[in-house]
């Protein structure tokens, strides 16, 4: 199968793009920058692809450039979409990557999809601004949703919380700067991630949305604990003012029954690597 990636030499992008080659696909990535509809209407129709994974966005909550959410995340969707639906032949299936933080803030959890969005913060807003989009396009498009939980592994940036704590540790500091410690997360692997993104191509339904989780969260204590314990390196941690986010989602925990029933009812089962693993394959 050709598939299209967007977002290739992301952190999500690259991860997928192997295991997918690993699995014998022929993996194509997308060249044009998104908010450059022509560039879109030229390359697009050139690839001619049999599938589609949409993760290019401006995804770190913290960017500073607030219209880039926007101009990216929902304008530059659009175009895409627009380029695939005037395709000759459309593809089999476009799979877009939206993100849990569409939840926002929520006292019940886990979470699953029929809870009402509640965004606390752009990058949020123009993802669920993304996904109402992307519905317009659906008597023309296959298109399924996934909304993962947090998730991390080897190559993140360390402008995310967890790469940062493994460099920190690897590198033996004596103390590390942090934000709001009082929140709890799944912290998945991106190989679980990537691995039910394949299994969304070959058997998501048109026009549904997915949790992409494990239900297993973890607080940031017990993510430090874990780092002290493979290193056996204590470390202290600060709170910077500066890193504390007002809008902070505290806690976010899917429910992941609808995508565990897509993969039963195809016989598919997914590896979920632990904590640990994940944890010291960053280190």
């Amino acid at each position: 199968m050709k598939i299209l990636i967007t977002g290739a030499h992301g952190f999500t992008g690259r991860h997928f793009a192997a295991q997918a080659a690993a699995a014998g696909h022929n993996i194509v990535e997308l060249h044009a920058n998104l908010t450059d509809k022509d560039a879109l209407q030229d390359e697009v129709p050139k690839i001619a692809p049999d599938a589609v994974v949409h993760l290019a966005a401006i995804s770190f909550v913290g960017h500073a450039d607030l219209s880039a959410f926007y101009s990216v995340n929902v304008v530059g969707t659009t175009n895409l979409l627009d380029a695939l639906a005037q395709l000759p032949t459309a593809p089999q299936r476009v799979l877009i990557a939206s993100s849990a933080n569409v939840y926002g803030n929520s006292e019940q959890s886990p979470l699953d999809e029929t809870h009402p969005p509640a965004p606390v913060n752009h990058y949020a807003m123009s993802k669920l601004a993304m996904e109402y989009m992307a519905r317009t396009y659906a008597e023309r498009l296959n298109i399924v949703i996934s909304r993962p939980f947090n998730y991390t592994g080897h190559d993140q940036s360390v402008n995310f919380l967890i790469p940062k704590l493994a460099k920190h540790f690897a590198e033996r500091a004596p103390s590390v700067a942090l934000g709001n410690l009082d929140v709890e997360r799944e912290f998945n692997d991106v190989q679980y991630v990537c691995d039910a993104y394949m299994a969304l191509l070959s058997h998501g339904q048109a026009g549904e949305t997915y949790n992409v989780c494990t239900g297993q969260p973890y607080t940031l204590r017990e993510i430090i604990d874990t780092f002290e314990s493979i290193t056996g390196h204590p470390m202290a941690i600060e709170v910077n003012p500066a890193f504390v986010r007002k809008n902070e989602v505290h806690r976010l925990c899917g429910n992941p029954d609808k995508l565990n029933s897509l993969l039963h009812a195809n016989g598919v089962s997914l590896d979920v690597p632990s904590l640990r693993e994940t944890l010291m394959r960053m280190l």
